[in-house]
């Protein structure tokens, strides 16, 4: 299979790139920093853009998008909006401001996992993305959207005297010895019970039960979810899968 698609998803703070053909992801995924991201960026990452059939888009940093514009030319450029085909409805009253990323994780969902399914992805915001409606009209139903995990690290560091920045990992133990064990244990403890009560509420909400599947995507997935059993599914490459699922049904 040839590479068709090159995907490109730009969030705050990274940029992951992959390509794809149809049918799968292919090759490794390029992180590129997103402050740091120019056209000769990514043709060094990707090589030229003319070699793909079209480049795939999804952005929540708007002033980044003239860089891959620049970088594209005269190649088909897609970026993603409610106004592509995304193989899913949207049952949700402005659709212009969702974010491209929760779009592309949707469609990606719809694909891989059915409804009723909530994709959870930690990034700089952690979102929580709810994908409805019967497995043949899969919709788009609205969602959460919470400080990420390091978001609230970096805010206590810079907003007291004496707490230290932390290197985010699984703590020994709810009782914190120092500083920054009591930090941490605040930061994973704490997070996992944030994301498990949004989880609950959704469930209630929707009265899925058992039914509802749950998938991780993004940064501090695995971190949070290795011992959050409400988390069923990890999938670290959901967003660019929704960006190929997305450039099968638009080329």
């Amino acid at each position: 299979m040839s590479a068709e698609f090159l995907l490109i998803d730009i969030s705050n703070s990274f940029t992951k790139l992959t390509v794809s053909s149809r049918e799968a992801l292919q090759g490794e995924v390029v992180r590129i920093s997103t402050p740091k991201l120019t056209a000769p960026a990514l043709k060094r990452a990707a090589g030229p853009a003319s070699a793909f059939r079209a480049v795939i888009l999804s952005s929540v940093v708007p002033s980044a998008v003239a860089a891959v514009k620049a970088y594209a030319g005269k190649t088909p450029l897609l970026q993603i909006s409610h106004k592509v085909k995304l193989g899913i409805g949207i049952d949700y009253p402005k659709p212009a401001s969702i974010g491209a990323d929760r779009l592309a994780n949707a469609a990606g969902a719809a694909v891989f996992y059915g409804t009723p399914t909530v994709v959870v992805d930690f990034g700089t915001a952690v979102t929580f993305d709810v994908l409805g409606g019967p497995k043949a009209h899969p919709a788009y139903l609205g969602g959460v959207i919470a400080p990420g995990l390091e978001a609230m690290t970096h805010y206590l560091h810079q907003r007291t005297a004496l707490l230290p920045q932390i290197d985010l990992r699984e703590p020994e133990s709810a009782i914190g010895k120092s500083t920054l064990d009591a930090m941490l244990a605040g930061a994973i403890f704490g997070y996992r019970g944030l994301v498990r009560e949004i989880l609950e509420s959704l469930r209630r909400e929707l009265k899925a039960g058992k039914r509802l599947k749950v998938v991780a995507t993004g940064g501090y997935a695995e971190l949070i979810a290795q011992r959050l059993p409400e988390i069923g599914h990890l999938h670290p490459n959901l967003t660019l899968e929704g960006l190929r699922v997305i450039a099968r049904l638009n080329f």
